[in-house]
């Protein structure tokens, strides 16, 4: 798999989507799963186990020992780089807002999101935005293109 693929119009550039994956070392994981058989579970142990440190975002997501949820943006400690989205389309303009109040970085919609209106937004307050891409298929094409 290569990490010049189709890219969703508006998405970064190959080199781009590399600085934001090797710059990045903080990771709201919006829609955040407390299933391991959903995608979102999946995804953000990935990005874990490979050095980010990830906080897991989902109101309605029971807590554990080993996995802390926080309601919302607001309650994470501390700024993240990038607000991965794993939410339905029409919650992705309120998490962008979030994150652009939050001070993330990036907005990152998973596969199968694209909010062209949210993205707008994202851009004119200066955040960088990926659509329609998974970060950990990106991440594992980064990690065998290096």
């Amino acid at each position: 798999m290569s990490a010049v693929r189709d890219l969703q119009p508006g998405s970064p550039a190959p080199a781009e989507m590399r600085d934001i994956l090797t710059g990045a070392r903080r990771i709201a994981v919006v829609g955040h799963s407390d299933d391991p058989s959903r995608d979102s579970y999946r995804v953000a142990r990935y990005l874990a186990a490979h050095g980010y440190e990830v906080f897991a975002v989902n109101p309605n997501a029971r807590s554990t020992p080993a996995l802390r949820f926080y309601p919302d943006l607001a309650s994470l400690p501390g700024p993240v780089d990038i607000v991965d989205i794993f939410r339905r389309p029409e919650a992705i303009p309120a998490i962008v807002e979030e994150a652009i109040r939050c001070g993330a970085k990036v907005v990152w919609m998973q596969e199968g999101l694209v909010h062209d209106a949210a993205a707008a937004r994202a851009r004119a307050a200066g955040l960088r935005v990926v659509m329609d891409r998974c970060m950990l298929k990106e991440h594992r094409a980064l990690s065998t293109s290096s």
